[in-house]
């Protein structure tokens, strides 16, 4: 998980007086983890090819040799599709922000799509459901009238750990009505 602290009009979050209603009191981009950079990308096709290439190297100046290599090639392009398939959806990201007088979370989605829900704090209850959930420690915020996931790419570990900080918030946030 990428966590990105966000500042507005220069100065950090925590530095605003808390009791300003447009001191934004927790800034949160979430991002989900991305393993697999260009130049490993480059190494796994690369070992793919030579994985697949090296048994045909048995089967050179025979008609085996042309009946695999289709299903060959096309394990590659299949792998190729699906690693660049799975970059694609590492567009996807989340950012929460709080203020005195709401919650928003705006969720990007890979194909460019926005997602945008927003509440009252006061109103907003941080529930983590350890078990019972689609996933192990399943975060949401309920709060004007529906229910939102939240850091659905998440480990359950780092849910846990935004579970705390968005809890730390709304603590400090509830010292100060």
């Amino acid at each position: 998980m990428s966590l990105e602290r966000l500042t507005t009009n220069g100065a950090p979050a925590e530095a605003r007086a808390p009791f300003d209603s447009g001191a934004v009191l927790l800034d949160i981009v979430l991002r989900p983890n991305r393993s697999l950079g260009p130049r490993g990308f480059a190494w796994v096709i690369g070992l793919a090819c030579a994985g697949f290439l090296l048994p045909l190297l048995a089967l050179l100046g025979t008609l085996a040799l042309w009946a695999m290599l289709p299903f060959m090639l096309g394990a590659v392009v299949l792998l190729w599709h699906f690693i660049r398939r799975n970059s694609a959806d590492g567009g996807l990201w989340e950012r929460v922000t709080l203020t005195r007088t709401a919650i928003c979370i705006t969720r990007h989605e890979p194909s460019g799509a926005e997602r945008r829900w927003q509440a009252d704090p006061y109103w907003t209850r941080l529930l983590l459901h350890p078990e019972g959930g689609p996933v192990e420690d399943y975060l949401t915020l309920r709060g004007g009238g529906r229910e939102v996931e939240l850091g659905a790419f998440l480990s359950p570990g780092e849910r846990r750990s935004l579970h705390g900080e968005l809890q730390a918030a709304f603590d400090r946030l509830n010292r100060f009505r």
